[in-house]
């Protein structure tokens, strides 16, 4: 509805997001609205937009049944003081009720109190009558435990009721300190900030024309999150690539179609220059400090002209919706250009300005993979199933982000995954597989009665035995290790090994074995430390 308090040369036009594209830390916001023009407007105005907008990104365009130009673009910015009277009643209706509530406890407080006093003094008054009664044994036992016990039960019950009522006020006390502040916040008069877009035109005639407006703010992202689920009866790892969108921008986001990218526009379009790298000596710290301001720009000057074309609008989607049928999961369309990707979600995207991460599903797909485990029996006598999975070589870039990891619908951790590029092969850690058996024992430590040359030999030999329960071969990279000497005069040699292999740099011994289901395998290996009788060796634990 046009404000009468503005001349008909300019016009207010109701408008709507229609389409927000979010990046990692901002977004792309589009807006529409659809006004009557008779063609004496000089200037139409969207009122209010959000005080982070950044005022140079703001295009504008525009489409109708008449010919219009678009001139000059101006952002004014606006105070405002929001309206409070709602709120306010509210609030002294609650402090009312729990005032009331207090005071109906401070009343039995009191009532509870006078009934204790009144207790007290038939105590006092009767004490010494009962007294000279039990004493002449006009009271027998009975009656003496009677009086005693509506005494003490009495007194207990008063205190109890009391101490309940008083426990309740300070809860009540809490609660009205926390509205009554709130109260004096919101009496005490904060404006608010705002901005107001004008857009100059000069109709050719009278007709109805569709304005449109984009503009990036800040208090916007996107993060990545994927939920990789594996089953120990197949060779895929399927992938669910989410993203928790998160937004505070004081506008909310309701029924939108919202595309994610990958680009990052607020890094520029030119690298960065290196700047003079200096050094110098520490100096004294001065005694006064010179502070200064950056200019508040007050206003300003956006040309008019079409959306930036680095930054995509998002196309309408659309989601079938079917009754008595499994629920389906809504993906989004992804396409790339360059190295930018960006996901346009095939359903309308509700995120409200409330800073809190929503979840929204990118595609969900299964990814090939081959199982292989990993054993370091030193160290842990159990294997860790591992996947190597393979992104589509056609697909989406995954991002760096956090993934939860299932296997056999059991969540058994999270991982950090790295950029994945299209085609590119990583892996992921599966947890402990009790399919496979491992034991080591320490079957030989002999010592030479005979020093050889000058120096005492020390033989060691270790037996593995791992054994396969699984119904299927498993791929096994099992590692052990040698002691490493820091002595020129100790000396370690690897004497023997079964299955052959050689000895790798820093002592590591390393199998790629395949066992069959159902069967064991066997591993021996044996070494000797060589060094001087009367030299200590320190770290010799096997």
């Amino acid at each position: 509805m046009e404000n009468p308090e503005i001349p008909s040369v300019r016009k207010i036009v109701a408008s709507q997001i229609v389409a927000v594209t979010v990046y990692s830390d901002k977004a792309l916001v589009t807006r529409k609205g659809i006004v009557s023009l008779t063609g004496q407007e000089k200037e139409l105005v969207i009122t209010p937009l959000p005080e982070i907008v950044e005022t140079e990104s703001v295009r504008v365009s525009g489409k109708g049944k008449v010919a219009v130009r678009l001139l000059e673009v101006k952002c004014d910015r606006m105070f405002s003081t929001e309206p409070v009277a709602a709120k306010v009643a509210h609030l002294t209706q609650q402090i009312q009720q729990l005032e009331a509530e207090w005071q109906h406890l401070q009343a039995q407080i009191d009532a509870l109190a006078l009934q204790s006093s009144f207790l007290q003094g038939l105590r006092e008054k009767t004490e010494e009558q009962f007294s000279i009664s039990l004493a002449r044994k006009n009271l027998n036992l009975s009656e003496t435990l009677d009086f005693l016990n509506f005494i003490g039960s009495q007194y207990g019950e008063y205190a109890i009721a009391t101490t309940e009522c008083k426990t309740r006020q300070k809860e009540l006390d809490k609660q009205l300190q926390a509205l009554r502040q709130q109260l004096q916040t919101i009496q005490t008069p904060h404006p608010k900030e705002s901005l107001s877009l004008s857009v100059g035109i000069e109709p050719a005639g009278a007709g109805e024309f569709e304005l449109e407006v984009s503009y990036l703010v800040s208090r916007a992202s996107w993060t990545p999150l994927y939920d990789l689920r594996v089953s120990s009866n197949s060779n895929v790892v399927n992938l669910g690539y989410l993203a928790e969108v998160t937004q505070s921008t004081g506008e909310d986001w309701l029924g939108v179609d919202l595309t994610l990218s990958t680009a990052k526009p607020g890094l520029g379009t030119l690298p960065p220059k290196l700047k003079p790298w200096y050094i110098d000596a520490p100096r004294l710290m001065p005694q006064s400090y010179v502070m200064t301001a950056a200019p508040m720009r007050a206003r300003s000057q956006i040309g008019a002209g079409e959306a930036d074309t680095a930054m995509p609008t998002p196309a309408p989607g659309s989601a079938e919706v079917q009754a008595d049928i499994a629920a389906e999961t809504v993906v989004a369309e992804v396409s790339r250009e360059g190295s930018v990707v960006t996901f346009k979600l095939s359903s309308s995207g509700n995120i409200p300005s409330d800073g809190t991460p929503h979840k929204t599903t990118i595609f969900n797909d299964d990814f090939p993979c081959s199982f292989n485990y990993i054993a370091m029996p030193r160290l842990v006598s159990f294997a860790y199933l591992q996947a190597k999975v393979k992104n589509n070589s056609e697909g989406a870039t995954l991002l760096a982000g956090k993934a939860n990891i299932y296997r056999d619908n059991i969540f058994v951790g999270s991982t950090q995954l790295e950029n994945i590029a299209p085609g590119q092969e990583f892996k992921v850690n599966l947890g402990i597989d009790e399919g496979l058996k491992i034991e080591r024992e320490l079957v030989e430590r002999q010592v030479e009665k005979k020093l050889i040359g000058s120096n005492r030999r020390i033989s060691y030999a270790y037996r593995l035995i791992i054994t396969n329960l699984l119904n299927q071969p498993a791929n096994l990279k099992l590692t052990e290790q040698l002691p490493v000497s820091r002595n020129e005069q100790i000396k370690v040699r690897l004497n023997r090994t079964n299955p052959q292999i050689q000895l790798g740099e820093m002592g590591m011994l390393e199998w790629d074995l395949m066992i069959s289901a159902q069967r064991k395998q066997e591993i021996y290996y044996q070494f000797m430390v060589e060094h001087p009788p009367q030299l200590t060796v320190v770290g010799l634990d096997v």
